[in-house]
């Protein structure tokens, strides 16, 4: 392998090990945060000190959680700058906008309230450290909103134009980025992710004090209160799962394909219910899709154009073209966008001799193809093709799980209401082992969102091996070991002090 491939793989590996660990914590903290907040309102509400004990001891463990979790993310953000240079060169007077305006959010909304919630029980009014719960909620949350505008201009690049001068990517308008609908979209559907595992985790360490016979009252409390905020999380988190893979079939057609292991676009196209991908099929050639599969006839014209019967692209004529649909391919899009590439450097060459005419030509030249500039990158049109089988398993995984974590919530409350929580072993069982499928379906909307768009760093205009830092691959591999320790070591040192603090329980 070509030590620069090499170099964007270790690069890849390494945002993805600093994205992953980070996303443990993130989760936690967007939906653990609101429900503090609900706790402690119910405490001001009733006056009952039994709910203010209640509240300091999930508080607790969202202040463990959120320390952690604002280390790896502050890592996460150097390394657009370390791993990916030319990335941060090219869109940096965009991207840096909805980090910077994170920054600003994090700094005077969560760091100002998150002392006076810890700190200020005995020190203000109940209402003062009440609005301090809810805006630390708020802040973290609109935290989110602005690495999750980022994170949609990425995957819809809107509100910009390239300037062929410097080769960068410029911001034209802002409210154009923040309300793309992959924008809102990444917000709305991430965040009720968050709050649905963060439901999971409350509901899953009370069933362990029920089990253990420890905190009963405490821990039905507050299965009561995580059980209904998870279950209408669910239904949002549904309803932004469906509008998120609208966006994604409008937009990221490539990515849907791979999503349902689509190789060959169809009228009325089925949803794969359930499938064993066949890993050895490329693009074009005439092997099955899937070893075995079950299919549910018409449902994905439905999801993906909101018509029954409407034709949906498959990896092939999005690789290849197909007129007759009139779909243009990756190798029409290569060939326009090599032409791109060869002309913005002719200009500059031209600019920098001062040739106006031969700068105004390539310039013209450039502008009729500057839209495939990306693909310009690209070798072969299979290198459009993300990775089927990765996608198409996260992605099944994700719904599955999503379906289930409702129905659990249901049980939970059905039997809370009834009085019978306790009673329920299997019940209780199954609650704490969700909170850990609650953390995998999390991860493998990430994985859907993140490799099912590859090999765009910027979807259609930057590949990741542009956007990558000429480094040897030597120096990555050594910094993603030292990462992966670290990171390891802070994972442990999380899971053991939150143990500590739940052996302990409210009572402290």
């Amino acid at each position: 392998m070509p030590d620069s491939l090499a170099t964007v793989d270790w690069a890849r590996a390494q945002f993805a090990l600093t994205a992953l660990y980070h996303w443990i914590f993130v989760p936690l903290t967007l939906g653990l945060s609101f429900l503090c907040a609900f706790f402690e309102s119910i405490y001001v509400k009733t006056g009952n000190g039994e709910w203010k004990k209640l509240t300091r001891f999930w508080m607790t463990l969202f202040g463990i959680n959120f320390a952690i979790g604002v280390a790896t993310g502050i890592i996460l953000e150097f390394e657009f700058g370390t791993n990916w240079s030319n990335y941060s060169w090219m869109v940096g007077d965009i991207f840096g906008a909805p980090l910077a305006a994170e920054g600003i959010f994090a700094f005077f909304i969560e760091a100002t309230f998150f002392a006076v919630m810890f700190f200020g029980w005995q020190r203000v009014s109940k209402g003062f450290h009440l609005f301090s719960t809810w805006m630390v909620a708020i802040g973290s949350n609109l935290s989110a909103l602005w690495i999750l505008v980022a994170n949609g201009w990425m995957q819809f690049p809107v509100g910009m134009a390239f300037n062929p001068d410097n080769a960068r990517f410029e911001m034209q308008d802002i409210m154009a980025v923040i309300l793309s609908p992959f924008a809102i979209g990444k917000f709305t559907h991430a965040t009720s992710s968050g709050f649905v595992f963060a439901s999971l985790f409350v509901v899953g360490i009370s069933s362990l004090f029920l089990l253990q016979n420890r905190h009963q009252q405490m821990a039905k409390r507050s299965m009561a209160v995580a059980a209904v905020f998870g279950l209408l999380a669910s239904i949002f988190l549904a309803l932004t799962g469906d509008e998120a893979a609208y966006n994604v079939a409008q937009k990221q057609p490539m990515k849907l394909a791979a999503m349902e292991g689509l190789y060959r676009g169809t009228d009325n196209a089925p949803v794969v219910a359930f499938g064993i991908v066949n890993t050895t099929k490329r693009p074009g050639d005439e092997a099955p899709a899937f070893y075995q599969e079950i299919k549910v006839p018409g449902l994905l014209s439905l999801l993906a154009n909101r018509e029954f019967g409407s034709y949906v692209p498959g990896i092939d004529d999005l690789a290849f073209g197909n007129a007759a649909r009139q779909i243009t391919g990756a190798a029409s899009r290569m060939e326009k966008g090599k032409v791109a590439v060869a002309e913005l450097a002719n200009y500059k060459a031209a600019k920098k001799n001062g040739d106006e005419a031969a700068a105004a030509t390539a310039l013209a030249r450039f502008s009729e193809n500057q839209a495939d500039l990306g693909y310009g990158h690209l070798t072969k049109p299979a290198d459009a093709v993300p990775p089927v089988a990765t996608t198409f398993y996260s992605f099944h995984l994700m719904v599955v799980l999503g379906t289930l974590f409702p129905l659990l919530f249901l049980l939970v409350l059905y039997h809370t209401l009834k009085g019978t929580i306790e009673y329920q072993r299997w019940l209780n069982s199954i609650n704490i082992f969700a909170i850990f499928l609650g953390l995998v379906a999390g991860m493998a909307g990430w994985v859907v969102a993140e490799v099912g768009r590859q090999p765009w760093a910027i979807q259609g205009l930057l590949p990741v091996n542009v956007a990558a830092t000429k480094l040897a691959a030597g120096n990555v591999q050594t910094t993603f070991f030292i990462f992966l320790t670290l990171f390891t070591v802070l994972l442990i040192a999380e899971i053991r002090i939150m143990l500590k603090q739940i052996t302990i329980g409210p009572e402290a």
